[in-house]
């Protein structure tokens, strides 16, 4: 059992000092990070500064959409990585994002930027059948 007369102090010389987090590392990069990472990330970072990647929703020629990222779990299957995001085939299944390395990261809530936290149905309902891909910037 651990108690003030049992605890060790602290080697002063051993401290190391983190700096401070930075909105900008909330964003996940699927090409990158395994889906094991991007889900760390998310509930790391779930307080602040949150997560988000960038969407390309509909052709080319739209604006890259930020979206956060809620809530989210790591599946047990692998597949092709591809940067396209599709729905899970049973009710109440999310969105799944290929990382590279074929691991499956399935996003369950997300919240367009603007809009309010949704989940996965509700954000695929209101895409009105554009594809979804994520970007690996918003450039």
């Amino acid at each position: 059992e651990i108690s003030i007369e049992t605890a060790t102090v602290q080697d002063e010389s051993l401290v190391a000092e983190a700096g401070m987090i930075d909105s900008s590392e909330g964003q996940l990069w699927p090409t990158k990070m395994s889906a094991r990472e991007c889900h760390n990330r998310v509930r790391g970072f779930s307080m602040w500064p949150g997560t988000f990647l960038f969407l390309q929703i509909g052709d080319d020629t739209s604006e890259p959409t930020k979206v956060k990222v809620i809530e989210s779990r790591v599946l047990d299957e692998t597949a092709e990585a591809t940067d396209i995001i599709e729905i899970g085939p049973k009710k109440g299944d999310g969105l799944r994002l290929i990382c590279s390395d074929g691991s499956v990261l399935e996003m369950l809530r997300v919240q367009p930027i603007t809009k309010k936290v949704m989940d996965a149905k509700s954000f695929v309902n209101g895409l009105q059948g554009r594809t979804v891909r994520w970007l690996p910037d918003k450039s």
